[in-house]
């Protein structure tokens, strides 16, 4: 029997030696799974219980309408940053003036100008930074550069598996489940029910909550900033979409492009700007949030701060998504742990607390045991 699981744990670690390469793509698949199961389980039901069918299907639209806007989103932003890179290159080779609205600004007009001339304006500038910063780090920029442009192969990669794990999430994941709540029950016997439930409206209401409103705000206000005529509105969406993740993120990104508008002379499309950039946020915040994600799992700023940075510097992009949902299942296991402590003591009792089958269970014991001693 020991030699068996033995050879049990031996195969596992073998298993995770050679296959953890393809954890983020499946955690990936199974939070975006997690996430739409309710739409997966309207379409099976509407094309007859085929769940290959219903599977494919679910894989198109993932692909139709998240990921090929996604990726064209990011082509133009990318184009957009290459021509800000291009306006760097030029202005380091033939200098620029400081902007007309630097004049413009109270009390510090005449000293940006100044400080524009001396350190930005003048031919030559940028590149002294750029030496400076560079410098003795020439090779190690080098290697830099070339792993980002590697990582955009393991990205398309890591989505092509993703795909592919998610399309048997759907299918077989009505069976795995099963088959996880057999183990669970043998290993977490009396809490596994509980949590097994908590799991997936914790995946459910973070990702909705964070990742897809987030999305959809960098969407609509990177609208808002081509329509007042702020520059590299694509690139300023994204860069909207992926601050709103964090408390705060939104507001300050919109309001910070409302003040560069308003400095440059563009007066009226700045205010327009905040005040829609405000009644959107409220918008979203009051009656959309609430509604999509139907009671979410609200992290305090630290732990989602350290949910996106964490993941995005263990797993790259898809850690994005991945830091937050761990961080909302840690917080929500914590929070479950800190009831039941509160139910204890409220109780009288001491210790963990114990879930009220098992109390059921223990009282028809004693029960049993007085009956049988009378």
């Amino acid at each position: 029997m020991a030699v068996a699981r033995w050879l049990i744990i031996l195969i596992l670690l073998a298993c995770v030696y050679f296959f953890h390469g393809f954890l983020v793509p499946v955690l990936a698949a199974l939070i975006i799974g997690f996430a739409s199961w309710p739409v997966y389980r309207r379409v099976l039901g509407t094309v007859g219980g085929n769940r290959t069918l219903a599977a494919s299907l679910m894989i198109a639209v993932i692909v139709l309408f998240i990921l090929i806007p996604i990726l064209m989103a990011l082509t133009y932003a990318t184009n957009e940053a290459r021509q800000l890179i291009g306006w760097v290159l030029a202005t380091n080779t033939n200098g620029a003036a400081a902007p007309d609205w630097f004049a413009t600004l109270p009390m510090i007009g005449e000293w940006a100008t100044e400080q524009w001339d001396l350190y930005v304006g003048r031919p030559g500038a940028l590149g002294q930074y750029v030496a400076y910063i560079g410098g003795a780090n020439v090779y190690n920029i080098y290697q830099t550069v070339l792993a980002a442009g590697g990582s955009f192969l393991d990205l398309a990669l890591n989505l092509l598996f993703m795909l592919i794990a998610l399309l048997f999430v759907y299918r077989d994941g009505a069976n795995l489940a099963g088959q996880l709540d057999r183990f669970g029950e043998r290993i977490l016997p009396t809490r596994w029910q509980r949590l097994s439930r908590v799991v997936p409206a914790t995946i459910s209401s973070t990702v909705t909550g964070m990742t897809i409103i987030a999305i959809g705000e960098g969407i609509v206000l990177g609208i808002a900033y081509a329509l007042a005529g702020a520059p590299s509105p694509v690139l300023l969406g994204v860069v909207t979409g992926v601050a709103a993740m964090i408390p705060g993120g939104a507001p300050l990104s919109f309001t910070l492009v409302s003040i560069y508008l308003m400095a440059s002379g563009s007066i009226v499309p700045g205010i327009a700007l905040f005040v829609w950039g405000s009644v959107e946020l409220f918008i979203v915040d009051k009656t959309l949030r609430p509604k999509l994600v139907g009671g979410p799992i609200k992290l305090p700023f630290l732990p989602t701060f350290f949910g996106l940075i964490g993941g995005v510097k263990t797993m790259g992009f898809v850690g994005l998504f991945i830091g937050p949902v761990l961080m909302a299942l840690f917080v929500s296991m914590w929070r479950e742990w800190v009831h039941d402590l509160d139910q204890v003591d409220d109780d009288g009792g001491a210790g963990l607390a114990v879930p009220p089958e098992v109390e059921d269970l223990r009282d028809a014991r004693i029960d049993q045991a007085q009956k049988e001693q009378a």
